[in-house]
């Protein structure tokens, strides 16, 4: 499993991620999430839910109840204009951070 800590900067990343192709809920995103990693990252459901908050405040998704006919409906979210750049942008940054951090590791201790 990676540390919270490291990974914490990229979690807007891995949800942009997700509906880059299509709105999703939640649950389906976190789990989305955990098949990519190969289970070496599951996200926290409230570092989920406050990233979700964070990301529709600075109008990166938009969020919508389903048409669920059970119980409570899930509230669905979908990447905008705005969101779709903030991914590019994320994505070119982890390049760049890759990068830099390459030159600090492999080194035999």
């Amino acid at each position: 499993m990676i540390s919270s800590d490291v990974i914490r900067g990229y979690n807007d990343l891995m949800i942009l991620y997700t509906l880059v192709d299509k709105d999703s809920y939640g649950y389906e995103i976190s789990r989305e999430i955990r098949g990519v990693t190969g289970e070496k990252y599951i996200m926290k459901e409230t570092t989920l839910y406050s990233a979700f908050s964070r990301l529709e405040k600075n109008g990166c998704i938009t969020s919508y109840p389903g048409s669920e006919t059970y119980g409570k409906p899930r509230t669905y979210y979908h990447i905008t204009d705005l969101g779709r750049r903030f991914f590019a942008e994320k994505c070119d940054e982890w390049v760049l951070t890759k990068e830099i951090i390459d030159k600090f590791t492999g080194r035999q201790i």
